[in-house]
Order: structure tokens, then sequence, then C-alpha cells
């Protein structure tokens, strides 16, 4: 996976790997509230996202059946260091550093954070 997904295609995304496979008007009417698109908007993001190798469709009878081919955590993890590389040049201590200043974290994350710390201190 080199391609990355744009905004509009995390949300389609979003859609198939909560239940796949799904047709292009299903994607559309569950998307069409949130975001206003039409099936012509839907069709074209599918077309795209399937030339990233991110989605194909099986023939589904009436409709193309549209499945997900990337995993939601391989997607997640190359997001994560992309925007870690472009913000924080690959260094998660100046990222928690940012976002302890702030008050970005709760109490709630701070522990579970350092229960995370704690735990793979001791693998």
């Amino acid at each position: 996976m080199k391609s990355r997904l744009t905004d509009a295609e995390w949300k389609v995304m979003a859609v198939l790997w909560e239940k796949s496979p799904r047709t292009m008007m299903e994607i559309t009417n569950l998307l069409k509230e949130e975001t206003g698109w039409t099936k012509y908007t839907v069709m074209s993001f599918l077309k795209r996202m399937e030339e990233k190798g991110a989605v194909h469709y099986e023939d589904g009878g009436r409709a193309k059946r549209y499945y997900a081919d990337w995993k939601r955590e391989d997607v997640e993890i190359q997001e994560t260091e992309d925007f870690l590389n472009k913000v924080f040049y690959g260094k998660i201590g100046l990222m928690l550093n940012a976002m302890v200043q702030q008050k970005a974290l709760s109490q709630q994350e701070l522990d579970e954070l350092s229960k995370i710390l704690q735990e793979n201190e001791t693998d």
C-alpha cells in the first residue's frame, strides 16, 4: 500500500470496513446525510480507489458489490507514520510533548499511555 486515502476516501472506506460487501447505492445512502454526495460522486471515488488497489468489486447481478482490500489497521499505521514524519520529524517524543504541553490528553489518556509504556518496558 503506497497510495494514501483522501479524506473523502476515508469516509467510503469506513463504510466498507464496517461491512463488506456494499453496493454503490448502499454507500451513497449511508454517506448522503453527512456529505450530500450523489451516486456519481461516490462512483468517482470508488473508481479512483479501485485504481489505487484499495477496493475491488464483484458483479452482484443488478449492482456491483464493493469490498475493501486494504485493512483498516494497515491504513491507520501508514497514516500515523506519515503524520509523525511530516509534523514531528518521525519523533513520537516530540508529538507527546506537544500534546502534554497543550493539555490535549486527559488524565485517563495519560494513565493509559503510562500503562502501555510500563507493559512494554518488561517485554
